[in-house]
């Protein structure tokens, strides 16, 4: 860690940020919070005033906008239908095939109202959960719209996740309707996800009452099932538009699934009222969003980045953003560039995993692009180490575009440690807490521990875009985020430390969940896969550094007695894991071994398989049962 080197932003970033004096703001913001978001939220759109600001009554369960009526559709498009905005265009499609679509704030809203209608003709209502299962197009933002505006409550399941992955997290959720699409492309493959949708229906699903299928590919796909309906015949109905509900702010807008260390998804609920006036804010000021940018955030809405900052970030801000299905460096390993220049990109946001990818390709292929529109550039996901920072910074952005190097959580719902764009930055850390927001590093009596030590990163008090608990499991909320560490702190899960001007260096995980390529899977939940397999007695699960993915995933093996080791059987068991979780959980290497390390209890100690592997101090093993 250099932290002594910064990079200045340019005198017309400075001039042109929206805000001006970071100092000033980041103070008033630390002395009274609640104040500061107040006036954010005056920023939005409301239907009744709040009576109260913030409650902390019911600590850690705490109220944001207290009896403010809102809907966070109104913010996202209805707003924009009284202004110039409308005739925007709100969403830039293009597919890795080279299709393209475009959507202007009208059309999307119409388009947006017309599946309410729908949605609303199937007898979904407020409260229903709606999951949703669909690929990178602009159906999975006018479906997650369509939910918000008739106060249902959208859970958006990432496409790369398995049938029985998929299964799970409708039957937590008990979803009504699953919204799907027949054919999805990535890297040249066509993936049918609707027969994923259909095997996960299989069984154990009775909540469901009808499957929505929007038609995207050319090849057919079974519908031979009564629950099936094609989502263009649907909209092709003649259905009056419904209200749209006046939401209370502390009302649930969704559900969003994110990996647990026990192996079991947590249900993480974010409202209306907080969750939009966070998320607003950070958009505005992080990205320094102006009138008629364009706007490319490379996630997936399957995940809390594509939720916050691909659908209703941009759309609440009014600019243009980019949906993008596939691989960026697919057909050509430039994609991504050349899309930037001919888009005319202004703000990009991408994750560490990428920039490394593009960095290993070299650096004569963003130079053939002229990428001059880019103003600011933003990374998510994981840690960025210093060297890609670099090279981002010096190839991508020329040495003139600031890196808004942002740290948050699923259940966060906002940006929390990041950097605006006139403050000066360095390279690998993602500078201070957001205004507003007080983070800290302490070890694990919740003391503050001193310059440049390692500690847990946490949040103190509360923040409006701020998870409301787990689906359906208040008390897995107090024990996961507020149980583990005194003085009543959010535990992030995330090992930080300080610098000696107050920056944030984030070092990765506490817990057992690993980071590939910027998607957090939990080590239990591979685990817990691998041992379905009737070859597996027992499995422990690690994460290994990588220079481009961040982290793999290495299982270690105990085999059931009559089963013997071979590359066949790690064939067979990595597709196993795949089937069982998805690709994304991917576990490059396995080994077979006679025991595994374990407290008295019996608990895996992960820490030294990861130790050993990797050639580390085994630290403390009192507690290890041989």
């Amino acid at each position: 860690m250099k932290d002594d080197e910064f990079y200045y932003p340019s005198e017309e970033v400075v001039k042109n940020a929206n805000i001006q004096n970071y100092e000033k703001v980041y103070k008033e913001a630390a002395k009274d919070p609640v104040k500061f978001w107040e006036k954010a939220a005056k920023d939005l759109t409301w239907q009744k005033k709040w009576t109260k600001t913030f409650d902390d009554s019911k600590k850690p369960f705490y109220s944001w906008f207290v009896n403010g009526k809102c809907n966070i559709f109104d913010n996202a498009l209805e707003r924009h239908q009284k202004t110039a905005t409308r005739g925007k265009i709100a969403i830039l499609w293009e597919g890795e095939n080279g299709d393209k679509r475009k959507l202007t704030y009208k059309e999307l809203y119409n388009e947006v109202n017309k599946f309410a209608a729908v949605l609303k003709n199937m007898g979904v209502e407020k409260g229903d959960r709606v999951a949703v299962y669909l690929s990178n197009i602009p159906e999975v933002a006018i479906t997650m719209l369509a939910c918000v505006k008739i106060g249902a409550i959208h859970s958006v399941v990432y496409a790369g996740f398995s049938a029985q992955a998929l299964r799970k997290r409708i039957k937590d959720a008990q979803a009504k309707i699953v919204v799907t699409v027949d054919w999805s492309y990535r890297r040249g493959k066509v993936i049918c996800l609707k027969k994923i949708v259909d095997e996960a229906l299989q069984e154990d699903c009775e909540s469901i009452s009808h499957s929505i299928v929007v038609n995207h590919g050319k090849e057919k796909v079974d519908f031979s099932s009564p629950r099936d309906v094609w989502y263009h015949e649907l909209m092709k109905k003649k259905l009056p538009v419904p209200k749209t509900e006046v939401m209370d702010a502390e009302d649930p807008a969704f559900i969003l699934y994110t990996s647990g260390t026990t192996g079991t998804p947590k249900g993480v609920v974010h409202a209306h009222g907080g969750y939009m006036v966070g998320v607003y804010r950070t958009i505005k000021w992080v990205f320094d969003l102006k009138e008629n940018d364009v706007y490319w955030c490379t996630a997936d809405p399957g995940w809390i980045t594509g939720h916050s900052y691909i659908v209703y970030g941009p759309l609440m801000a009014g600019v243009t953003t980019i949906q993008y299905e596939g691989v960026p460096d697919f057909p050509q390993e430039d994609r991504i560039w050349e899309m930037v220049s001919r888009y005319k990109v202004n703000v990009l946001y991408t994750a560490p995993t990428l920039i490394r990818l593009m960095a290993k390709y070299g650096d004569d292929l963003p130079a053939k692009h002229d990428m001059s529109s880019l103003r600011i550039l933003g990374s998510v996901g994981e840690p960025i180490n210093p060297e890609a920072w670099k090279w981002y910074y010096e190839h991508i952005g020329k040495n003139r575009c600031p890196i808004m190097d942002t740290w948050w959580q699923t259940e966060t719902g906002m940006n929390i440690i990041t950097p605006l764009p006139p403050v000066p930055l360095k390279a690998g850390s993602a500078y201070r807490p957001f205004p507003g927001i007080i983070a800290d590093v302490v070890d694990k009596d919740g003391k503050s521990v001193e310059v440049g030590k390692g500690g847990f990163l946490v949040i103190k008090g509360s923040w409006p875009a701020q998870l409301k608990t787990l689906y359906h499991n208040p008390q897995r909320y107090i024990k996961t985020y507020y149980d583990k560490i005194p003085g009543g702190m959010y535990l992030t899960g995330d090992l930080a430390t300080k610098d000696k001007d107050g920056y944030f260096w984030i070092q990765g995980r506490a817990d057992d969940v690993l980071s590939i390529s910027g998607h957090r899977i939990s080590n239990a939940e591979i685990e817990s896969a691998i041992v379905s397999h009737e070859a597996v007695s027992e499995a422990g699960v690690i994460g290994k550094p990588h220079p481009v993915k961040g982290e793999i995933a290495k299982a270690f093996v105990i085999l059931k007695s009559g089963f013997k080791g071979s590359e066949e059987l790690i064939k067979e068991i990595k597709l196993h894991i795949r089937k069982t979780i998805g690709p994304l959980a991917v576990t490059e290497e396995i080994e077979f071994v006679e025991k595994l390390p374990k407290t008295r209890s019996g608990k895996i100690m992960r820490r030294v398989l990861r130790a050993k592997e990797l050639g580390e101090e085994l630290g403390d093993t009192s507690t290890l049962e041989d």
